[in-house]
Parts: C-alpha cells; sequence; structure tokens
C-alpha cells in the first residue's frame, strides 16, 4: 500500500486508572504529525475517555471496527499499541477483523512492518503491555486487600451512619438515627413509600445530601455493615450480588449502629415481599411502559400496584422520592385511550391513505435532499481542490507565506471530511421503491395486531412504533405520535439520507 493511497483513522484512549498516560490531545497530535510526515489523510478520530483496554466498554472503538468494513478507511492509526489493546487475544481478535476489511493497523511510536522480526517484536510489545496492566492491577489489589484484612477504609463514600477517621470506620451519630428508623419502620412492616415520608418530615438526608429514594433505602437494608461486618472484594461492579472466591469478609470489624436479630427479621420480610411482589405482577404487562411522562416534572411514569389491588401508572420520581404531586392514572384507562387515539388518528380507513402518503412524500423528499447533498459535497470538494492547486502554484513560484501552511492544511481537513461524507451517503440504500401502497399494508397488519392480538408483549411492541409520548397532567392526557412503522421502515428511511426523518405530527 502506497503511503500516498493511505486513508487513516485515529483512535485515542485514555485510561482514568493510570494518570502518567498521555492525554487524548497529546495522542491526537502526534498521530496528526505522524500524518503530515508519511502524506496519509486523516479522515475521522474516534477517542474513548476513562475507559481500560482491558475491555470491550469503548464504544468509539466498536464503532470504528464497525465501520471498517464502510470501505471508508483503509488505516488505524494510534498512538501506541497498548492503546489499541493490552490484551493479545482482542488485539488479534480485532486486528483479524480490520485486516479481513482490507485495514492495516499503524503505531506512530513502534515502528513495525510485515517483516518476520516485525511480527515477533510486536507480539514482545503487546506481551509487555499485558504484563503491565495485569501486574498493575495485582499490585493495587494488593494494597486494597492489606487494609481490607485490618478493616480499613478502601475508598469510595462510606455508608450513611459513618464517617471514616484515619481510615478507621466511626459511627456518625446523626446518621444513624436515620439508619436505626429505616431499620425499625421497616421491620414494623412499613413500606418504603412510607419510611420516606417519615424521614423528608424528620429532615433526614442521603449520604450525598440527597432525598431518599426507594433505591437507597433499599440499599441500606441490605447492607451488612450496620451490623459490624467488614466485606471486602464480594462481587464486580456490575453485579454486586455474587460472591468470589477470595472475598474478605471479617466480623465485628467495625462499629454496629443494628442489632443483628433486628437486621436478619428486616432480611426475612424483604424475602417475603419479593416473593408476594412477584406472584402479584408475574402476568401483568404494562403496554405504555417507558412511553408514559409526568406533565408536571418530566419523570416517567411507570407500572404501579397500589394497595394490592390498584393498577396504575404513577410518576417514577413522587414512587421514589414524594416529590412530586401528579395523581395516578388508572392503567386501563390510559392504556384503551391510547389504542382509541392510534384507531382514530392513524388506522382509520379515512385517515390512513392519507398518512401512507405524506410519508412517501418525506421518503421521497429524503432521497431528493440525499442527492441534492451529494452534488453539493462534489461541488465543494472541487472548490478546495482548486484552492489547494492555487497554493501549491504560488509556493512553486517562490510566493511562500507562513499562512499558506495553515491554510493548505484546513482546506486538506475539509476535503477529507467531504470525501468521508460522500462515501457515507453513496453507500446508503435506495429507498425511493416504498410507496403509499407497502404502506397501508403496514398500516393494517399493525392495526389488526393492537385490536385483536391475545398476546400483550406483541401489542407493545407495535405501540413503540407510533408512540413519541405520552404526557398525564391533573388535568389531561397528550399522545405525541410519530410514524417509523418499524425498524425496517425506519433504517431504510435513515439509509436514504444517513439522517434521522423527522417526526410527523397529527
Amino acid at each position: 500500500m502506497a503511503e500516498a493511497e493511505v486513508r487513516a483513522v485515529a483512535y485515542a484512549r485514555y485510561s482514568s486508572d493510570n494518570q502518567r498516560e498521555e492525554s487524548i490531545e497529546a495522542q491526537l497530535r502526534a498521530i496528526k504529525e505522524y500524518c503530515e510526515k508519511n502524506n496519509i489523510q486523516l479522515v475521522k478520530i474516534y477517542t474513548d475517555e476513562a475507559k481500560s483496554a482491558t475491555t470491550d466498554d469503548r464504544p468509539a472503538f466498536l464503532q470504528m471496527i464497525k465501520d471498517s468494513s464502510l470501505g471508508l478507511f483503509n488505516a488505524v492509526i494510534v498512538h501506541k499499541l497498548d492503546r489499541f489493546a493490552r490484551n493479545r487475544y482482542d488485539s488479534a481478535f480485532y486486528r483479524r477483523q480490520l485486516k479481513k476489511n482490507g485495514v492495516k493497523l499503524i503505531s506512530v511510536l513502534e515502528q513495525l512492518d510485515d517483516s518476520p522480526e516485525s511480527i515477533i517484536l510486536e507480539s514482545v510489545l503487546e506481551g509487555m503491555a499485558e504484563y503491565y496492566s495485569k501486574n498493575l492491577a495485582r499490585e493495587v489489589m494488593k494494597g486494597l486487600k492489606e487494609n481490607a484484612f485490618q478493616a480499613k477504609f478502601n475508598g469510595g463514600i462510606p455508608p450513611l451512619g459513618y464517617d471514616i477517621v484515619n481510615g478507621e470506620y466511626v459511627i456518625n451519630e446523626k446518621e444513624a438515627e436515620a439508619v436505626r428508623l429505616i431499620f425499625e419502620l421497616y421491620a414494623q412492616g412499613y413500606g418504603y413509600r412510607y419510611i420516606i415520608d417519615e424521614l423528608n418530615l424528620r429532615g433526614y438526608k442521603t449520604k450525598k445530601g440527597n432525598s431518599f429514594s426507594k433505591n437507597s433505602i433499599h440499599e441500606i437494608l441490605k447492607n451488612e455493615k450496620y451490623i459490624g461486618k467488614y466485606i471486602f472484594n464480594k462481587g464486580t461492579k456490575k453485579n454486586h450480588r455474587i460472591v468470589k472466591e477470595d472475598v474478605i469478609v471479617i466480623e465485628n470489624a467495625i462499629p454496629a449502629i443494628i442489632d443483628k436479630d433486628l437486621f436478619e427479621q428486616v432480611q426475612k420480610k424483604m424475602e417475603e415481599r419479593k416473593i408476594t411482589r412477584g406472584a402479584n405482577s408475574a402476568k401483568r404487562v404494562y403496554l405504555l411502559s417507558g412511553l408514559v411522562y409526568c406533565g408536571l416534572c418530566g419523570s416517567k411514569m411507570v407500572g404501579c400496584l397500589s394497595r394490592g389491588k390498584y393498577v396504575t401508572y404513577r410518576c417514577s420520581r413522587k414512587d421514589r422520592t414524594k416529590q412530586c404531586t401528579n395523581r395516578d392514572i388508572n392503567k386501563e384507562k390510559l392504556e384503551t385511550f391510547v389504542i382509541e387515539e392510534l384507531n382514530r388518528r392513524i388506522f382509520d380507513p379515512k385517515v390512513a391513505p392519507v398518512l401512507a402518503k405524506l410519508l412517501n412524500e418525506e421518503n421521497q423528499k429524503l432521497n431528493k435532499e440525499r442527492v441534492e447533498e451529494i452534488t453539493l459535497l462534489k461541488k465543494r470538494y472541487k472548490e478546495i481542490e482548486e484552492q489547494m492547486k492555487n497554493i501549491v502554484e504560488a509556493i512553486a513560484q517562490g510566493m511562500f507565506q507562513p499562512i499558506m501552511k495553515e491554510k493548505m492544511n484546513e482546506l486538506e481537513t475539509l476535503r477529507n471530511e467531504i470525501i468521508y461524507r460522500l462515501n457515507e451517503l453513496e453507500n446508503k440504500k435506495e429507498t425511493s421503491f416504498i410507496t403509499p401502497e407497502m404502506i397501508l399494508k403496514i398500516f393494517e397488519k399493525d392495526r389488526e395486531k393492537i385490536n385483536s392480538s391475545k398476546n400483550p408483549q406483541e401489542i407493545k411492541e407495535v405501540l413503540k412504533n407510533y408512540i413519541k409520548k405520552i404526557i398525564v397532567t391533573p388535568d389531561e392526557i397528550k399522545c405525541e405520535l410519530y410514524f417509523w412503522i418499524g425498524d425496517d421502515f425506519r433504517s431504510l428511511m435513515v439509509a436514504a439520507s444517513g439522517f434521522e426523518p423527522p417526526t410527523l405530527r397529527v
């Protein structure tokens, strides 16, 4: 591959767990200088901040791997190979994907080619990076475990009821009063909402100074530190419930706030309520879950069973913290109203053909705009090429000025952006074949589902394709609709122009 033909993207990553690493800005600066020296066109930049190369939790990286199949670039440039991956298996896996897509990986600091010697050196570098990462993690864990064996604080925010003094847990009596109240009320049979009201009336706050919520109450009730038990390395960041083999548990290691008998009584009651709640809600499906919003505070409204018999949608903020005054709305009433609205405003035989025609016109408009954008981009590309040519000719005639280099770089960046966008547009699928008749058939199929299907999940999936948002206030219900007509139609509309089509209101 000749250097002049290389069209590359840059990938930079910064991990917050190692403050000595080069910042993203420094990595990109080095990559850009490398591109200038080697006549490489830099067409796009992907960055991940505070992500570790040891996991796949790197959205920009994964998007770059996905984009490599589009033919928009033929090289990925990193500052160092350990920015790409610190695990040899992942490195080989993703490099194989890039190679399959005709994309080469280039490191600015490690000048490697395809020779046998470079292959060996590259393996050594990747092995060293992996060793460094795992050794650092091991040393950090060693220090944390030593603290744990001494029942010392290991970072983060201490639980409500405790302060940290010289690395030791000490009871904060004011906060401990709230903790004891929570356990006592729950043991007496009171639910989360009552406990939250009582805490608010007495002026208690969470450790961060916020109002209490159902989640914060639940976490307090499950925390074994309150009976003096010190636990370290029990679970993972994503799953606190699992128990690792090397977990450290020390009984009576820190001052207890709650009596063990009270703690066990609360745990038993929580388990009983969990079983009862599961039995009551196992077969209930909320058709509008995720679509209903409170018109007073903007929070989502969630399905709720009140007093064991009233099935409603309730403001989640009111449910968590009691800090919203919006009323609950009957589940069946709201769902019936929304389905009637769809039948009246979309699926009605007099309305559906008009909407189908509008959608078809919108699709044709998007296709037209796509063609127009391609034309404008090509025109702009020619103008930039002409400007760059004029600068080159001026330099050749001895009229060089320092500003010319800056202008040349600016024009080259614009040209690369235009090339990238043109390739995106020209690779999109054509959707002019979508007709009003096709749209009407989808309308008819979906109308049949929401009115006749015995499967609530099937109805729920259809409703998501038409409802943008339902806003509930004490005085009215407002239903905002849009018309994607399913994921297939939406993806085709996006493919036509590269943009999400605008919402069509009724």
